[in-house]
């Protein structure tokens, strides 16, 4: 696996190369080891004629960083994009399946004689029931309610009065 430099591995090679090839600095003195022999001036025009370019070094792999990171983030926005679409797909698919299986049952009850539609309708939700009514031609529907028993009758129909109202009950 190879690794990439660090920052102060490519700062420290191009010190070197530059201190080669501007020759800022003898290559006697470098020879000696003695660093305490370099004069003063010399390190800081040194380092003043490098500073440049390495700020230009660091600023240029920062924009690579900046546009290895904008590729990754323009990716994931496309495969969000692509998840988005096909929920909304789906979502669209779920919607028109509920509205015919909403208009397959109110037909069912209305086909069913009020008796046992009123008892089916007794046994689930109280909320589904009331749907089912008002959906239902209203004087099948005051058929359906006048089978069940009081309370349930009552309870349907607030609910179905609620819900015709056109402000808001609570």
């Amino acid at each position: 696996m190879r690794r990439t430099p660090s920052l102060r591995q490519l700062a420290s090679g191009a010190f070197a190369a530059l201190v080669i090839l501007t020759q800022a600095v003898p290559l006697h003195a470098l020879a000696a080891n003695e660093p305490g022999e370099m004069p003063a001036d010399e390190v800081q025009r040194f380092c003043a004629n490098i500073a440049d370019a390495a700020r230009d070094r660091r600023y240029s792999l920062q924009a690579m960083e900046l546009k290895k990171l904008k590729g990754e983030v323009d990716e994931r926005i496309a495969a969000l994009e692509e998840k988005r679409a096909e929920y909304e797909s789906w979502l669209e698919r779920r919607e028109v399946f509920l509205a015919k299986a909403e208009n397959g049952i109110v037909s069912i009850y209305e086909a069913m004689r009020p008796d046992a539609a009123a008892e089916r309708l007794a046994e689930v939700s109280i909320d589904l029931a009331a749907a089912i009514l008002m959906k239902i031609e209203p004087r099948k529907a005051g058929v359906i309610l006048n089978e069940m028993n009081s309370k349930s009758a009552a309870m349907l129909t607030s609910i179905i009065a609620s819900a015709a109202r056109p402000e808001d009950p609570t």
